[in-house]
């Protein structure tokens, strides 16, 4: 079979799909720091597409992008029908969720405990590049012990050498996979927590490293526990793209600088004040529309991170707010109190 090369360039930074997390206002927040970074949704599962509120699942604001939907499912015809509706939102491209750790999820033959079943993933893929032109991607595990999840008379239930990896790769990536995107750890799909699962197994960055080498022509992104514009700069002499995770969360303002790794690209030379400025008209926006002001605010919790008035910041976001008191007033608040270095410290 030829070798399948993607013609599409792989981001140098993405910012990983999380739960709860990478919503459409965080996703506004963090386009403020970062204007070239690959952003996610939530894991979205083919289920809720096909039959929940789509517009509520499924609609961004175009400032958003790049964007990428990731998809979780099990089965072909519906991962089909299910990029098909998302057609209409016109996403940057499509991913489909074979990471996932939560033994719930792995129970519904969703997320890493597919990492088992390759030709169904192929299969999958393949569906989905029959359902649209955009780029197709899978973010996966570096293996997988399926002990407790996997039936018990199935071939093997460990998957968390190199070689299993390897295997993975070499029966997926016949169905035109745009980017493996790697998270460096193993997957234990039963006894522990989707938290404990990015804490505990041992990251393996070599076995990612060593990917890339076997199959340069791929694009391989890494992810998992990177926290450092110079570990992102060590991991790109090596692979295609960094993904990060919770430092995007617990530490935003550390993104404006990543935008340098891209081609004729710059630090994004803004200031904690120059974005709260821009909250306060978001927030307006979302308390217009009816909707909780903390709920869009939550996700700017860690801006100060590290920094004078960090506990001042989210003491000062986090309810109860005093009486009467809006989105835009905690702000305005925030930019009379808050220590000056702090509010005027730029990325560069």
């Amino acid at each position: 079979m030829p070798k399948y090369i993607s013609k599409i360039e792989a981001p140098k930074v993405s910012i990983a799909p999380m739960i709860d997390r990478t919503v459409r206002d965080f996703r506004y927040f963090i386009r403020l720091i970062t204007k070239r970074s690959l952003l996610y949704t939530e894991m979205i599962t083919t289920h809720a597409i096909l039959h929940g509120d789509r517009n509520k699942i499924l609609d961004f604001d175009l400032s958003e992008r790049p964007l990428a939907l990731q998809i979780a499912g099990s089965d072909p015809k519906e991962i089909y029908e299910a990029v098909k509706v998302a057609e209409k939102w016109d996403y940057d491209e499509i991913n489909l969720n074979v990471g996932c750790p939560s033994n719930r999820v792995s129970g519904h033959m969703m997320g890493a405990v597919l990492m088992a079943y390759p030709e169904l993933v192929a299969k999958m893929v393949k569906a989905m590049r029959r359902a649209t032109d955009k780029a197709v991607t899978v973010k996966h595990r570096i293996g997988i012990d399926g002990t407790g999840i996997l039936p018990k008379d199935f071939k093997k239930v460990h998957f968390d050498q190199y070689e299993d990896m390897k295997e993975f790769i070499k029966t997926v990536e016949g169905s035109k996979v745009d980017r493996f995107t790697v998270h460096a750890r193993i997957a234990i799909l039963a006894g522990l927590s989707a938290k404990e699962n990015r804490k505990i197994p041992p990251l393996r960055y070599n076995d990612v490293y060593k990917l890339k080498k076997e199959f340069p022509y791929l694009k391989i992104e890494i992810n998992g526990g990177i926290k450092t514009i110079k570990e992102i700069e060590d991991h790109l002499k090596y692979v295609d793209g960094v993904m990060l995770g919770r430092i995007s969360y617990d530490n935003p303002f550390t993104l404006a600088k990543v935008d340098q790794f891209f081609k004729k690209s710059e630090v994004n030379n803004i200031s904690r004040r120059e974005i709260i400025e821009d909250m306060i008209s978001y927030v307006e926006q979302v308390e217009a529309e009816d909707r909780s002001g903390y709920e869009a605010l939550r996700h700017t919790l860690g801006l100060f991170y590290g920094k004078a008035g960090s506990k001042q910041w989210r003491q000062l976001i986090t309810p109860p707010w005093p009486a009467d008191y809006s989105g835009k007033d905690i702000l305005e608040h925030a930019l009379e109190v808050l220590p000056e270095e702090s509010l005027e410290e730029r990325s560069i």
